[in-house]
């Protein structure tokens, strides 16, 4: 089943196709209405897209697989070059596989569902949870918020839903996979987490997309909610290919003394709009976004990330990597609000910035509020070309130009690369190496 193009009628086939409550299929139709008054963001890069020649539906098997060998041999094929199957084995708690609207897999190591934890696809969430679904659906993010929330909430498709009890804790990480591999495609995913007091968990994605001549669209939703004394980790990936535009809001509500980590690689996509949020609403409540964003040729990056201080105490790190080279555009775009309860909080913004060549360029567009008078907010930027003296003197030593520029540019991330589980920073430093 294939659904192109956008109009009351075709949302509604989704949610009958999903066979959906009526108040999901309600809900549906009130969002695309809402996307279809919105008009574009007034910042960032502009925008290019033909809303009526996009795929916003594509059913590629009739049900979630707990076995790959139950998945079809052509999607198998495509996450076995990706050593998904490998991976799963090696170092994760579970896996979820979705391929273009759907997950198409989903595992999930027996010792975690005897604790109670739940790790599914979000479609399969509205139907096994109604309650819970319902109680945590679409009060992080509104679909009225902006054009593309409101398009997700019309036609929203796959997603992780994960729920983790109180005082349960993870010791291997799980991680869900999102593929577009058909030209003209959108995916539209709902991620819903939930880390339970005194829980902890660290949840891993990647995402990756095959090149066309047309364009593509990403547009996913995150809500995350962080108890009070509970800890989540977000560990992103994201290899687009350059024919796709990645406009995703990402946003996490943390209670008293919880502790919220988005750790955030951006790499590909022609445009990509991304500031995930920590809105830190109890005190002693801590968010932090370690970030990179790499830009080349005919691409894009409009990055950063938004702390906003509601209670006191409350503690917030923003460390914004950017790698501009090949007339590409990498921008830091973040917004850091201490509000006038939020007594005796501490925000940290760091920006960094590399240009490789004379044709790229950065931008830093910082919004920083202090509403009181007893909080700290430190917002420090650089931008910097490599630097020749580096260059020489590792030249110097017998390394190539071409050797010596790559280790400039690693250590630069280092900060970044450190966050990273081992197999996800030899996966980084194998597809930087194609960018330099």
């Amino acid at each position: 089943m294939v659904i192109k193009g956008i109009n009351e009628k075709k949302v509604r086939q989704i949610s009958k196709l999903k066979n959906e409550p009526k108040w999901m299929q309600d809900f549906r139709v009130q969002a695309y209405k809402t996307f279809a008054t919105f008009s574009e963001p007034s910042f960032g890069p502009e925008l290019r897209l033909d809303f009526d020649n996009i795929t916003y539906f594509r059913r590629m098997t009739d049900e979630v697989k707990n076995s790959w060998d139950d998945v079809p041999q052509d999607i198998r094929d495509t996450f076995d070059k990706l050593g998904l199957p490998d991976a799963e084995k090696k170092y994760l708690a579970g896996i979820g596989a979705q391929y273009e609207s759907e997950v198409v897999y989903h595992n999930m190591i027996k010792k975690l569902e005897e604790k109670k934890i739940i790790f599914c696809d979000t479609d399969t969430a509205l139907k096994k949870y109604p309650d819970l679904f319902k109680e945590y659906f679409n009060n992080l993010v509104k679909y009225d918020e902006n054009k593309y929330t409101a398009l997700n909430g019309a036609v929203w498709s796959g997603g992780t839903f994960i729920y983790i009890p109180p005082h349960t804790k993870l010791d291997r990480p799980l991680q869900s996979y999102f593929r577009l591999n058909s030209e003209k495609m959108g995916q539209f995913e709902r991620t819903i987490i939930i880390v339970d007091e005194g829980a902890e968990l660290h949840y891993m994605e990647g995402c990756t997309a095959p090149t066309y001549s047309s364009e593509s669209l990403h547009a996913a939703v995150v809500e995350i909610y962080v108890k009070k004394g509970a800890k989540c980790r977000y560990t992103t990936i994201q290899n687009w290919s350059n024919n796709l535009y990645n406009l995703v809001t990402k946003r996490a509500m943390v209670e008293e003394g919880g502790v919220m980590e988005w750790i955030d690689g951006n790499i590909g996509s022609c445009v990509n709009m991304k500031y995930p949020s920590c809105i830190l609403s109890g005190p002693y409540a801590l968010g932090r976004c370690i970030s990179i964003a790499v830009a080349t040729k005919g691409q894009t990056q409009d990055t950063g990330a938004k702390m906003i201080h509601l209670a006191p105490h409350t503690t917030s790190e923003i460390i914004s990597k950017s790698i501009a080279a090949n007339g590409g555009e990498a921008d830091y775009r973040g917004t850091v609000r201490i509000t006038k309860d939020a007594h005796h909080a501490n925000a940290t913004v760091k920006c960094d910035t590399i240009i490789l060549d004379e044709i790229s360029k950065s931008d830093t567009i910082p919004k920083n509020i202090v509403e009181n008078n007893t909080s700290n907010l430190n917002h420090e930027a650089t931008v910097a070309k490599i630097s020749k003296d580096k260059l020489f003197y590792l030249m110097s030593r017998g390394i190539s130009e071409e050797k010596a520029k790559e280790l400039i540019i690693m250590g630069f991330i280092d900060r970044f690369r450190e966050e990273l589980p081992m197999e996800y920073a030899v996966e980084l430093n194998s597809l930087l190496k194609n960018y330099f």
